[in-house]
């Protein structure tokens, strides 16, 4: 109870002091390149059902290309290093490094789909390729940080993610949360693992 009404005030809070710097930022990705400004798409939350998952777009509008196919989950990344992304606008970037193109999922903690701590949430083709152990992860609410966040964020293999996932599944308390999201301030401050 405590953690769900943590969500509903920081999250109710935050919209209301955030959404002018939101208006502003939608304008100007409308200026730098064609297509909606908040960019949705399915993901898999608590107890494995799909939500619309929101952010602001950073990339060019282009067809969606094959989803991706894992062979070797403990060397998979999502962004190797010195590696960018050809799609990524420049005030896209920009917004991925300070991390605030993630301040529209502020509506899915309001909403309840997501909370502030949790396991970042996935998108279905890649859960129908998890081994049986990772979908414990879905034992909690996704959330828009979490320990992995806070332990190396891009720079890990998606392996070493999955573990801490694994561990706040099973060890998870408020003061804990409360934690993790002061330590996410400072890792966001020094942009340690953004890309």
């Amino acid at each position: 109870m405590a953690k769900r009404s943590a969500d509903i005030f920081v999250s109710a809070l935050g919209l209301a002091c955030l959404w002018h710097l939101l208006l502003i930022l939608g304008l100007l990705l409308k200026l730098e390149a064609p297509g909606p400004v908040i960019f949705h798409q399915p993901r898999i939350g608590y107890k494995g059902r799909p939500f619309k998952f929101y952010k602001l777009r950073t990339m060019k509008v282009l067809p969606p290309g094959p989803p991706p196919v894992v062979e070797d989950f403990h060397s998979y990344m999502f962004s190797p290093p010195l590696r960018r992304d050809p799609r990524v606008t420049p005030i896209g970037h920009a917004l991925r490094v300070t991390t605030v193109d993630e301040f529209p999922q502020l509506l899915n903690v309001l909403k309840g789909d997501m909370s502030l701590v949790g396991p970042r949430p996935e998108i279905p083709e890649l859960v129908k390729q998890y081994p049986p152990p990772y979908h414990k992860r879905h034992q909690v609410k996704p959330g828009m940080t979490c320990i992995a966040a806070i332990r190396g964020r891009s720079d890990l293999t998606y392996h070493q993610s999955m573990l801490y996932d694994l561990e706040y599944a099973k060890k998870r308390s408020f003061l804990r949360d409360v934690k993790i999201v002061a330590l996410t301030l400072l890792t966001v401050a020094k942009r340690e693992g953004a890309r």
